[in-house]
C-alpha cells in the first residue's frame, strides 16, 4: 500500500468510544491567527478616495451692475457692443481713464447684466453710463448687444430720466448703415428720458478710428469733470489691471493650449457651437481659384458633419486663426523670454467678471500664438503704456507724443505707425531701447479676433459642407518688411492630405440678414466684384436647387467684375454652367484691364439700365451688392438714381 493509501485508511478508521473534538487546539490557534490578521488588514489599510460627484457649479456671477458698482464704489460704467474686440478695447480704456480723472469706472458686457437697471443708476452719486457701440453687417447690433437692442425697442414706458449717458459709435462709412447701432442707442436713450452729457462720437474704421476716438475722448473727459464739478487728478502714470502669477509646478492638463472657452474643448467637442465654443471643422478642399497673376485667390471647403451646425445662404463663417510661429519666436527672442513658461494674468479687481485678459493658465507662446493680436499696428494707448520701458529719453518722448492728441503727435503716429504698417514686433525692432516686460505687453495687446467670411455655398445643396472664397493678403510695407494677413495665410497652408493628419479650423456660424427673397418668383440682381461674389455662389446654388424642386424661380441676374478674364475670373466654369442651364438668366462680366479702355461693373449696369429698371419697377426685384468697394458702390448708386 502506498503512503497515500495508508494515510487515507488511518483517517477513515472508526472512532474510539471517547469522541475526539472537531478542531484540535492547534487548528483553533491557527484559525484565530488568520481571522486576526484579516481583521487587522481590513482595519489598517488606507481607505479608497471617494469618487467625486461632479455637479454643475451654481452660478455666482453678479447680474446687477448697480449692486456691483455700489460694492466697489464705482460711479462710471462703460458698456460695449463689440464684434471684433475694438469696442471692448475702447471700453476698457475709458474705464481706466476714469481713475485718472478722480473717478472709478468698470467696463461691462451688456449681455451679462440686467439692463433694466439703467433707471437705478441715479442711486449712485455722480454716476455716468458710457456706451461704446459697434455696428455689424447691415446696421445690426453686435451679438453681445442684441438683447440690449431688443430691450430698448420693446420698453416704450421705461423712465430713464435719472440716467446720465454718452455714446461713442464704431462703424465704417463705406457701409450703407454707417454707425446705425450707436446712433440708435444715442437717440433711444434720449427718447426714454436719459440726459446726454456729451455729444455722440462717430468713429470711422475706413478712415482713422483710433484718431476719431482720441479726439472725442480728449474733449469728453473735461466736459464730464465740468458737469460733475470734479477736478482731474492729472495722474498719467501707468495703471496695471492684471498681476502676473508664474506657475512652476502645474498639471499640464489644466493649462490652456489655444481653446477659446472651455478647457480641452478641442479634444472633446460638445454642441452647440458658437463664439465661445467653436467647432473644429476638417478642411476637405483647398484650391487656387485664379489661373495666373501674383495674387492667390482660394476656394476652401470645410466639413461640418456631425456638428449639428445649420446655416443659410448669406450667413458668415467665423474662423479663429493663429499667428505665424516665426513672428512669435522673434517676439520671444527680442524680449528675452522663455515662451514656454506657464503663467496667469489675474485681474486686480476681484469683483470683475473678467478674471483674465485671455484663457489662463497658459504659456506665453500659446498667448502670443492663439490669443493676442501681434500683427496689427498698436493703438496709441499701448504706445503710451510701454513708453516707460524705453531707456532712450528720445524714444520715450516720441511714444508719448504719438499717444497725445496734439497735431504733431497725430501726424507722427499716422506716418510712423499706421503709414509704415508697423506691428508690435516692428516697433520693438525699430526702438532697440524699448524692453517691456512680456506680461505687461500681453496685458495691453488686444485679443486676436475671429475672421468673418461670406459663405459661398447653399445648405440646400451642401448641408454638411461650408465653402469659403478669400484672397491671401500679403504686401510690402514702407519699412521694407513683408506683412501677411493672419487668417488668409494660415488658411492657405491648411492643406488636404491623404494621410491620417487632417487640417482643421475652429469655426462657428454668424447669422446674417443677407437673404434671398422669401418668394422665389422675385427677380434677383447680384452685384459682386472680386471676392464679393462669394455669397452669390450660395444664392446661385440655392436658385438652382429650387428649380430642380419644380419651383417657379424669377430672373437671376449677375454682374461680376475682375481684372483679366484669363487671370482672375473666379468660378468661371460654375457661372457659365449656371448661365447655360438658365439658373442665371443673365451673366454680365466686366474685365477691367483686358482692353485699353477700362470697363467696370457700373458700365455694364448702365448698358442694361432699361432691363434693370423693368425688374425693379415691375417685378419687385431684390438687389444685392458687395459692401467692400466704396467707389464702385457710389457709381452703382448713381446709375440706379438716374434709372
Amino acid at each position: 500500500m502506498t503512503d497515500m493509501d495508508a494515510e487515507t485508511t488511518a483517517h477513515t478508521e472508526p472512532m474510539a468510544d471517547e469522541e475526539e473534538p472537531l478542531f484540535s487546539n492547534l487548528d483553533l490557534f491557527l484559525f484565530s491567527l488568520i481571522v486576526g490578521l484579516v481583521v487587522y488588514w481590513f482595519m489598517s489599510r488606507k481607505k479608497p478616495e471617494p469618487i467625486p460627484e461632479f455637479k454643475k457649479a451654481p452660478t455666482t456671477r453678479e447680474t446687477s451692475f448697480i449692486e456691483k458698482m455700489k460694492k466697489t464704489s464705482k460711479n462710471i460704467i462703460v458698456f460695449y457692443g463689440s464684434q471684433t474686440g475694438t469696442g471692448e478695447e475702447f471700453a476698457n480704456r475709458m474705464s481706466k481713464d476714469a481713475q485718472r480723472y478722480g473717478m472709478k469706472g468698470m467696463a461691462a458686457d451688456p449681455e451679462e447684466y440686467e439692463m433694466g437697471e439703467l433707471s437705478r443708476l441715479s442711486e449712485i452719486k455722480n454716476s455716468l453710463a458710457i456706451f461704446c457701440m459697434a455696428t455689424y453687417g447691415e446696421g445690426d447690433p453686435t451679438d453681445n448687444a442684441q438683447d440690449f437692442y431688443d430691450w430698448l425697442q420693446e420698453n416704450d414706458d421705461e423712465d430713464l430720466s435719472g440716467l446720465n449717458y454718452t455714446v461713442f459709435a464704431l462703424g465704417n462709412k463705406t457701409y450703407e448703415h454707417y454707425n446705425a447701432m450707436g446712433k440708435y442707442v444715442d437717440k433711444r436713450l434720449e427718447e426714454l428720458g436719459a440726459k446726454r452729457i456729451f455729444d455722440l462720437g462717430l468713429g470711422d474704421d475706413d478712415g482713422n478710428l483710433e484718431e476719431d476716438f482720441i479726439s472725442w475722448r480728449e474733449q469728453f473727459w473735461p466736459a464730464v469733470c465740468e458737469h460733475f464739478g470734479v477736478e482731474a487728478l492729472g495722474d498719467d502714470s501707468s495703471i496695471r489691471q492684471y498681476e502676473l502669477k508664474e506657475h512652476t509646478d502645474i498639471n499640464m492638463n489644466k493649462v490652456y493650449t489655444g481653446e477659446i472657452g472651455r478647457l480641452k474643448s478641442f479634444e472633446v467637442q460638445k454642441p452647440p457651437f458658437d463664439s465661445k465654443n467653436p467647432f473644429l471643422a476638417t478642411v476637405t478642399v483647398n484650391r487656387r481659384l485664379n489661373k495666373a497673376g501674383d495674387r492667390h485667390l482660394m476656394h476652401l471647403e470645410v466639413d461640418i458633419s456631425g456638428s449639428k451646425i445649420r446655416y443659410e445662404s448669406g450667413d458668415h463663417i467665423a474662423i479663429f486663426p493663429t499667428n505665424d510661429s516665426a513672428l512669435v519666436n522673434k517676439l520671444g527672442q527680442i524680449l528675452g523670454v522663455d515662451l514656454d513658461a506657464v503663467i496667469s494674468l489675474n485681474n486686480l479687481d476681484e469683483e470683475s467678471n473678467k478674471k483674465h485678459p485671455f484663457p489662463c493658465p497658459t504659456s506665453y507662446r500659446t498667448a502670443l500664438t492663439h490669443y493676442l493680436d501681434i500683427t496689427n499696428s498698436p493703438r496709441t494707448n499701448v504706445l503710451y503704456e510701454l513708453a516707460q520701458y524705453a531707456s532712450d529719453p528720445k524714444d520715450q518722448e516720441n511714444m508719448r507724443k504719438m499717444a497725445s492728441s496734439s497735431p504733431e503727435g497725430k501726424a507722427l503716429y499716422q506716418s510712423w505707425v499706421l503709414g509704415a504698417s508697423r506691428n508690435i514686433l516692428a516697433v520693438l525692432e525699430d526702438m532697440p531701447s524699448l524692453k517691456p516686460p512680456v506680461d505687461h505687453l500681453c496685458e495691453l495687446l488686444p485679443r486676436l479676433q475671429a475672421r468673418y467670411y461670406s459663405i459661398a455655398s447653399s445648405s440646400k445643396v451642401h448641408p454638411n459642407s461650408i465653402h469659403i472664397c478669400a484672397v491671401v493678403v500679403e504686401y510690402k510695407t514702407g519699412t521694407g518688411r513683408t506683412n501677411k494677413g493672419v487668417a488668409t495665410n494660415w488658411l492657405k497652408n491648411k492643406l488636404v492630405t491623404d494621410n491620417s493628419h487632417k487640417s482643421t479650423v475652429p469655426m462657428y456660424i454668424r447669422k446674417s440678414q443677407f437673404r434671398l427673397p422669401f418668394k422665389a418668383t422675385n427677380p434677383v440682381i447680384m452685384i459682386g466684384p472680386g471676392t464679393g461674389i462669394a455669397p452669390f455662389m450660395g444664392f446661385i446654388q440655392e436658385r438652382a436647387w429650387l428649380k430642380e424642386q419644380g419651383k417657379e424661380v424669377g430672373e437671376t441676374v449677375m454682374f461680376f467684375g475682375c481684372r483679366y478674364k484669363n487671370e482672375d475670373y473666379l468660378y468661371q466654369e460654375e457661372l457659365e454652367e449656371a448661365e447655360k442651364t438658365q439658373v442665371l438668366t443673365q451673366l454680365n462680366v466686366a474685365f477691367s484691364r483686358d482692353q485699353e479702355q477700362k470697363v467696370y461693373v457700373q458700365h455694364l449696369l448702365k448698358k442694361n439700365k432699361e432691363h434693370i429698371w423693368k425688374l425693379i419697377h415691375s417685378d419687385n426685384a431684390h438687389i444685392y451688392r458687395d459692401s467692400e468697394h466704396l467707389i464702385i458702390h457710389e457709381s452703382i448708386a448713381n446709375i440706379f438714381y438716374h434709372v
